[in-house]
């Protein structure tokens, strides 16, 4: 069967037809499958008979994989999933891209669905190129001149208030290695050249502005981002995985399935430095993640 990809909304997704993911594949299938990734940013896939080593073969076909978290713990003989699980937690319901706390984040980021709640659960993702292309000039201008610090030391999946002892225990976890990383509030995508806001919950702070300061203005960019036009809705069935690139999107579990079960593996592409708009790269101010995701040389 040839491919067929079908895009789902204006500015991101697509669902693609055709392509068997427990089967290896082609070099045109594989070199089609990226084209189709960097221009809807999302696509989402049939994934029956799909286990976790066919996930991990299939997002190869992209790049090497990263291990699974820098601090979280893997699935059980599987370092390079991750289990995202209602059991282990809240949902992350709070906007972000992956791992940008690290110097390399992961460039694209796949979810296969192991359980699925009878309503509820969906995963927004944003397309952060059109959330630019959103801003008024004057406001564009500004962006291509900030950079802001990313730290793990603010956990999206577990609020601080009214945290009982597990999630603190959980908490700890998550920042038992701090990270602190500085990047360009508008990445240049390496591969397509657009730019795209940069930022999401990991985030803190404007480099030479007070945190006041810092979160008016991450507030207003942040809301470009998440405008619905913007936003592939994604209403899990059994048996898929969805793959978006990491690097121009953000991404939030809707956390609105009272408590029932709710399972993803997630497996990570291995990713470059990201680059401003002036050409100069992102800098580490604190923690080493080489045993995560190493840089390039």
């Amino acid at each position: 069967m040839s491919i067929q990809i079908h895009k789902v909304t204006a500015n991101i997704g697509a669902r693609v037809e055709g392509v068997d993911l427990t089967r290896p594949l082609g070099q045109e299938t594989a070199a089609a499958l990226r084209e189709a990734l960097n221009a809807h940013k999302a696509l989402v896939f049939d994934a029956e008979g799909l286990d976790d080593a066919g996930q991990q073969a299939f997002v190869r076909h992209f790049g090497d994989i990263t291990t699974a978290h820098p601090t979280v713990s893997a699935v059980d003989g599987a370092p390079n999933v991750l289990p995202v699980d209602s059991e282990g937690g809240r949902a992350a319901n709070h906007w972000h891209t992956d791992v940008t706390f690290v110097l390399n984040p992961p460039q694209a980021t796949s979810l296969r669905s192991i359980t699925v709640p009878p309503y509820g659960g969906e995963t927004l993702i944003a397309s952060s190129a059109a959330a630019y292309r959103g801003l008024p000039e004057s406001l564009r201008s500004l962006a291509d001149t900030l950079w802001a610090e990313h730290t793990n030391d603010y956990d999206y999946a577990v609020p601080e208030e009214d945290v009982d002892e597990e999630q603190s225990a959980r908490r700890a976890q998550f920042t038992s290695i701090k990270y602190r990383t500085v990047h360009p509030v508008v990445r240049v995508h390496p591969l397509t050249g657009e730019r795209g806001l940069f930022i999401g919950g990991f985030a803190q702070r404007i480099v030479g502005l007070s945190a006041g300061e810092s979160r008016k203005i991450l507030d207003l960019l942040q809301a470009y981002v998440t405008r619905p036009e913007n936003i592939l809705r994604h209403r899990w069935s059994p048996n898929q995985l969805v793959l978006f690139d990491n690097r121009i999107t953000q991404h939030y579990a809707v956390d609105n399935y009272d408590g029932r079960p709710r399972r993803l593996h997630r497996v990570t592409v291995a990713g470059d430095v990201p680059v401003g708009v002036e050409g100069k790269e992102s800098y580490v101010i604190e923690g080493d993640a080489s045993h995560y995701t190493p840089v390039a040389a």
